[in-house]
């Protein structure tokens, strides 16, 4: 995704994006941000298992005067965007330009898995810790090691909300992009012309390098697996 939003920027496909950035007093504590540069992207980079409340920098977006903004949220952001569109509040929405969800299982609440887990529990001060990824366990990397939390140990830390959505994989998107148990890759779909003609361009231009999804079977019967899931525990909530 970050490849994504630099190529389009440098090429003026976008002005800016609309993505979360961290707080340097708080790792991993996201905030919405209107990222104009290179290397305010760069800073955004990186999974964040903390909600943002992205759809907020469309304001700013507005304040600024751009034209042509990539949008970066959940599945729940992306709906939301295109509810806005369905109801034609166009200056809002006429600035976004192209919209790239995550998939998302469920946000936590930063108070209590990073502070009262991760911190309390585990004694490891946030500032240590690297990376935050989940491959069958929350894999927490730190500098010099990683420390695995079980799944079910994290799910008190769940938003409560998260358990209405019945949207993993962000259907909504014009690119949609997740890491499905992939080391070193994302898994991608592109879903209208618009998210297909930003991939492919970058492709064509060596800024990604992509093989097809049928080479990971796994993944792709994970994605499968978990949008069913979603689909089925939002239902039950509703």
């Amino acid at each position: 995704v970050t490849a994504l939003l630099l190529f389009a920027l440098k090429n003026g496909f976008i002005d800016s994006a609309i993505v979360a950035k961290s707080e340097q007093e708080k790792p991993f504590y996201p905030h919405p941000t209107l990222a104009t540069t290179a290397d305010e992207i760069l800073q955004s980079a990186g999974t964040k298992y903390f909600y943002s409340s992205n759809i907020l920098a469309i304001a700013e977006a507005i304040k600024q005067k751009k034209s042509s903004v990539a949008f970066v949220g959940t599945p729940c952001q992306i709906r939301a965007v295109r509810k806005m569109q369905l109801a034609g509040l166009k200056k809002y929405i006429a600035p976004l330009k192209v919209l790239i969800g995550l998939a998302c299982s469920e946000c936590f609440v930063y108070e209590g898995l990073m502070e009262n887990h991760i911190r309390g529990k585990l004694g490891v001060d946030p500032k240590h810790v690297r990376k935050i990824n989940i491959k069958g366990k929350m894999l927490v990397t730190l500098d010099s090691e990683t420390v695995a939390i079980p799944l079910a140990e994290t799910k008190q830390y769940a938003r409560k909300s998260c358990h209405f959505c019945e949207d993993f994989s962000s259907e909504l998107a014009d690119i949609s992009a997740g890491g499905l148990g992939l080391e070193g890759w994302t898994f991608v779909a592109t879903r209208t012309e618009k998210g297909e003609e930003l991939f492919s361009i970058a492709e064509k231009a060596g800024v990604i390098t992509t093989r097809d999804a049928s080479t990971e079977p796994n993944a792709l019967n994970l994605l499968v697996k978990l949008s069913k899931k979603k689909q089925a525990a939002g239902k039950e909530q509703t």
